[in-house]
């Protein structure tokens, strides 16, 4: 019996996705812009004039990249940073789950952590114990960025966007396609003059550039700060 041929068509469009994300994982960002350069006029302008990509040096675990994310989210980075440190030392320097579950309510209270926060940072820290949220290397090797989105949206105040941003930043994947950023929809728009796509237009554009859309979003956001006005950002310092 002959396999149908929808079933044909996933079977090699996973085999498709398969092999694109052995080659991500073999590339670095810089020969990722190299390739997609070489492929696009606009990269290779942008390769040109930017030079590779600068994604910042990551200096926390992955559980404390998370707590960083959500004690941030909606303050000034002035007022953000001075919450976090002082969570950080109520932690002991020590950013586990466990510790996290282990401070008070009037010791989370006292670093400036709203309610929200508080419960999102215990929702976080005990998901992360129950195996909800997997953050240890060897599991999250073997889940795909769909996969990742998926756990960690289960957390309370970590949506599609926050986890996105973790898979680019932290783990380093380098074929995250962020549609509902504002900055990479004005950006591509901008950078190939078109009029700015909606999130639902900006998903099939970035797929000549699989499997290193990620690269593709970050040379987006510098076009936002270079063509259309917007302050340096921490995704591209």
């Amino acid at each position: 019996m002959t396999a149908q041929p929808a079933k044909v068509a996933r079977t090699a469009k996973a085999a498709k996705a398969a092999k694109a994300a052995r080659a991500g994982r073999r590339a670095t960002h810089a020969s990722a812009a190299r390739e997609l350069a070489a492929r696009d006029p606009v990269m290779a302008r942008f390769l040109d004039t930017v030079g590779p990509p600068r994604f910042r040096a990551r200096h926390d675990s992955h559980f404390a990249a998370l707590v960083r994310s959500v004690t941030y989210q909606q303050l000034a980075g002035a007022a953000a940073a001075a919450i976090h440190g002082r969570l950080i030392a109520a932690l002991g320097d020590e950013v586990t789950p466990e510790r996290m579950l282990g401070l008070s309510d009037e010791v989370m209270r006292s670093v400036g952590l709203s309610g929200n926060k508080m419960a999102s940072l215990r929702d976080l820290a005990a998901k992360v114990l129950d195996g909800t949220v997997v953050l240890d290397p060897r599991g999250l090797s073997r889940e795909s960025d769909e996969e990742v989105v998926t756990r960690l949206s289960t957390v309370r105040g970590i949506g599609p966007w926050s986890a996105e941003m973790f898979l680019m930043f932290q783990l380093r994947r380098l074929d995250v396609w962020p549609t509902g950023d504002l900055g990479v929809r004005r950006g591509f728009g901008l950078a190939w003059g078109i009029p700015m796509p909606t999130a639902r237009q900006l998903g099939p554009l970035g797929d000549p550039f699989q499997p290193y859309r990620s690269v593709v979003a970050w040379y987006c956001w510098r076009a936002s700060e270079l063509y259309g006005g917007a302050a340096e950002s921490a995704v591209t310092r």
